[in-house]
């Protein structure tokens, strides 16, 4: 089953072409890595996948809603989560766990049941009465993702969602990613940080508004000679013509 899929995908800002045609797939429960630097068209290509911003041309579907005339539809069936995460600092870990449980139109007694499940599962129970800018930085990453699927989304967009921590704890946060995944919710990433690109199941690559490469790690290394995904990404990379921005 397809979640995410997208046919000739373009967007343009007057003559430049932010996203030039691109075509691809992802399917129920997939964790797929949208990489690209910075002006490749990766943030463009998500706004119109996450319905908030509308295809010059081209077609695409979303948990099975058109980006064009169903964005509503899209945006309840979809979980998002940037670096820049919107928990609110002065409010307590439960309280944060609480308002996007209402947000996503969680009712009644099932709230209080995906505040204690969420507390649990990141061993928060001591921490629930805690305001959330006391939290170190990764535990703040991972009660964010967690309050971005508490509806169970069919898909979860994933923003450089692990800038600025330490390497252990963005192991961890992988393993969150992971579990979601296993109850069926497609992961869509973004990351600067190419040792994530391989925790992928499949990766795609940007360059100047078109997916260059897209295939599983293992495979993309083997195609470009490389050890790694980032040996792949700068022979792809230095391809770009765009500035960078």
């Amino acid at each position: 089953m397809m979640t995410i899929k997208a046919t000739e995908l373009t967007k343009t800002f007057g003559n430049f072409t932010a996203v030039d045609h691109i075509t691809f797939a992802v399917q129920k429960g997939e964790i797929f890595g949208f990489l690209g630097a910075n002006g490749a068209g990766k943030t463009t290509a998500m706004r119109m996948l996450c319905g908030l911003s509308k295809p010059t041309s081209g077609e695409a579907t979303v948990a099975g809603f058109d980006v064009r005339t169903q964005s509503e539809q899209i945006k309840k069936n979809i979980g998002y989560m940037s670096q820049k995460f919107a928990l609110y600092e002065n409010l307590k870990v439960w309280e944060n766990i609480r308002l996007y449980a209402g947000i996503y139109g969680i009712k009644g007694k099932e709230i209080g049941k995906r505040i204690d499940m969420i507390l649990e599962q990141l061993g928060f129970e001591k921490e629930k009465n805690t305001l959330v800018k006391e939290l170190p930085l990764g535990w703040k990453q991972k009660l964010a993702f967690s309050v971005s699927i508490i509806h169970e989304p069919q898909i979860v967009f994933l923003d450089e969602p692990t800038g600025g921590v330490d390497p252990v704890t963005r192991r961890q946060f992988w393993e969150l990613i992971y579990q979601a995944a296993d109850r069926g919710i497609t992961a869509f990433v973004t990351t600067h940080y190419m040792d994530e690109a391989e925790y992928c199941n499949r990766v795609s690559i940007m360059v100047d508004g078109r997916i260059d490469a897209l295939d599983t790690p293992k495979n993309l290394k083997y195609q470009y000679n490389a050890n790694t995904m980032d040996e792949v990404f700068h022979m792809l990379a230095r391809k770009a013509k765009t500035a960078k921005s």
